[in-house]
């Protein structure tokens, strides 16, 4: 047993290899059972304190302590045997590597944790509407910086030259900034509906024909909500080139009603049903005072009186447009006020015969 223990397989002998195998198999039952710690006794022992903190620290580093725990398990089963030195080397640089890879993990999973149990309750909380368009892009950035900043220490451990790697991305630069000019493009226009704020989170606008409610504003694109409760999803670059409507922000709603009465309407009548427009505008707690009330055209077949009114900004727009129109059918009946329709005379004229 002992012969074929020593025997040697690949640089190093049986019993080598042997023992190499079995503290990796170590590693990750050790790997096991730490996660079985985490998720058993000390969760239940977190759970007795009155922070939520301990709670969010333990469940978001566990997963990447013990990868990085059965990693390191691994690595230390390989060091025991005997590479070639390129092998060598690869495996302790890819090990260093990991781990700064690991930390970079434990840092985004644990920030983002805090960000969903403290920022996000207090942003949604408050009044304002700008850090609900600033968390989005914040946080998308504070992930994204330390992942780039992990895999560039990672790089640098694990021995490659990160600056001439940054110089090689900068040859290709041209070629990158070709093929990226539309992201590029939407997010200078998430930083220009940032600054500029054309429109804001819950308010309506109407761009390229869609009309919806914003429902966030990210780095590359913004989500409309339609009154169909469909999902409408812009590019930002849409918001620098194309005119933007904004219908939350209006100071009020212009009706502009034409009503055609009958040409057998007096000139009393007329000065009634003037009287009577300006009597509903003002009865309507919805409406606001100025409004514009005239005798406009004779046409065809009706004399036009227009009434132009304004519906307070925060009133329904459908409810008071009802409102007003019923009032104007009810007062215009009770009057005697006919409204005229377009008409039609047909003169049948006979032709005589002429005499011979």
């Amino acid at each position: 047993m002992s012969e074929f223990l020593s025997k040697t397989f690949y640089h190093n002998t049986i019993s080598d290899w042997l023992l190499s195998m079995a503290i990796i198999v170590l590693a990750v039952v050790i790997g096991k059972t730490l996660y079985w710690l985490f998720s058993t006794i000390i969760r239940r022992l977190t759970k007795k304190s009155k922070t939520r903190l301990d709670d969010i620290v333990i469940d978001m580093i566990e997963e990447p302590l013990v990868f990085a725990a059965a990693c390191g398990g691994i690595w230390f089963g390989l060091r025991l045997l005997s590479f070639p030195p390129i092998i060598d080397k690869f495996i302790s640089n890819g090990f260093q590597f990991i781990i700064v890879i690991c930390v970079g993990w434990m840092i985004v999973r644990l920030l983002d944790a805090v960000i969903e149990e403290y920022a996000v309750p207090w942003v949604d909380s408050s009044e304002s509407d700008l850090d609900d368009q600033l968390l989005p892009i914040l946080r998308k950035g504070a992930k994204t910086t330390v992942w780039a900043l992990a895999i560039i220490i990672g790089l640098n451990n694990a021995g490659y030259d990160v600056g001439a790697i940054l110089a090689g991305l900068g040859i290709g630069g041209i070629a990158l900034a070709m093929a990226a000019k539309d992201t590029v493009a939407n997010i200078f226009g998430g930083f220009t509906i940032f600054t500029d704020q054309p429109f804001r989170i819950k308010e309506r606008i109407v761009i390229s024909g869609f009309d919806g409610t914003v429902k966030e504003i990210g780095i590359r694109s913004t989500r409309l909500e339609t009154p169909a409760g469909r999902t409408v999803t812009i590019p930002n670059s849409k918001f620098t080139s194309t005119p933007v409507e904004n219908i939350t922000r209006e100071p009020s709603r212009k009706i502009i009603l034409d009503l055609g009465l009958v040409y057998d309407t007096t000139p009393d009548q007329m000065e009634m049903a003037i009287a009577a427009l300006n009597e509903i505008v003002d009865n309507n707690t919805n409406v606001e005072q100025k409004r514009k009330v005239f005798f406009k055209t004779f046409d065809a077949s009706a004399m036009n009186v227009r009434l132009i009114y304004y519906i307070s900004k925060g009133s329904s727009i459908e409810d008071t447009q009802t409102q007003v129109n019923m009032a104007i059918l009810r007062t215009f009946n009770d009057k005697g006020l006919e409204f005229a329709f377009p008409t039609q005379t047909l003169y049948n004229i006979d032709s005589g015969s002429a005499d011979g």
